[in-house]
């Protein structure tokens, strides 16, 4: 199933898509993308520059690269990416920490298309998966990013970015295999855990990690 417009026009201009990425790995900040393009230029996107824009996890590391440049530098295209830090899912929980870092992302995109405070702004969002409440004027499309183009492209700046941190947290804190596993629970991140222990950047409230804690006391 390709993506399309379909939702986007049905909320109308102006409209933003959000997707989020990083809700399962171990450790690092939990991402998210909002991106915003009027709906006539959208419609010339969908057929040219970003016809091949989908669910990111359907996209090689390579092409999401590719396809995370053409978006951000497109002309008329409003986006950011924002993050809630590891210290916060901690101490919200993994879902309030998603939408805080959604809302951010969105608020500055609202910003950004002059719209004024997000909580006023005559702007729509459509966000993927489940209803976010803290986001205004929203409409919740599970598995959005498989069909609205704009959640698809939010999906690809937020992945990018998210594995673009995990190159960093690489560099900080190498023997972690961050590069490899992007924080998730494989068998070789779970093997550096039982090795090295916990870094500052693992979630300690999330079981491994916490159970890892409790067996190094």
């Amino acid at each position: 199933m390709a993506v399309s417009l379909d939702f986007e026009t049905t909320a109308g201009d102006p409209v933003m898509g959000i997707d989020e990425a990083g809700r399962g790995p171990l450790a690092g900040g939990v991402y998210a993308a909002a991106v915003s393009v009027p709906l006539a230029r959208a419609r010339v996107l969908l057929s040219g520059a970003w016809a091949a824009v989908t669910d990111s996890k359907k996209l090689t590391a390579r092409r999401r690269d590719a396809l995370a440049a053409a978006i951000r530098e497109t002309p008329d295209c409003a986006w950011a990416v924002a993050s809630a830090s590891a210290a916060e899912i901690d101490r919200l929980n993994i879902l309030r920490a998603t939408h805080l870092a959604m809302r951010r992302a969105a608020e500055r995109v609202a910003a950004r298309l002059g719209a004024g405070d997000l909580d006023a702004a005559a702007v729509s969002i459509l966000v993927d998966g489940l209803p976010v409440a803290s986001l205004p004027r929203s409409t919740n499309v599970v598995k959005g990013d498989a069909k609205s183009l704009l959640i698809a492209a939010a999906s690809i700046l937020a992945k990018t970015a998210r594995d673009a941190d995990c190159l960093r947290l690489d560099r900080l804190y190498p023997g972690y295999g961050f590069a490899q596993h992007k924080g998730y629970p494989t068998p070789a991140h779970m093997a550096a855990l039982n090795r090295l222990g916990p870094c500052p950047e693992h979630r300690r409230s999330f079981g491994p990690v916490a159970q890892m804690e409790l067996g190094l006391r």
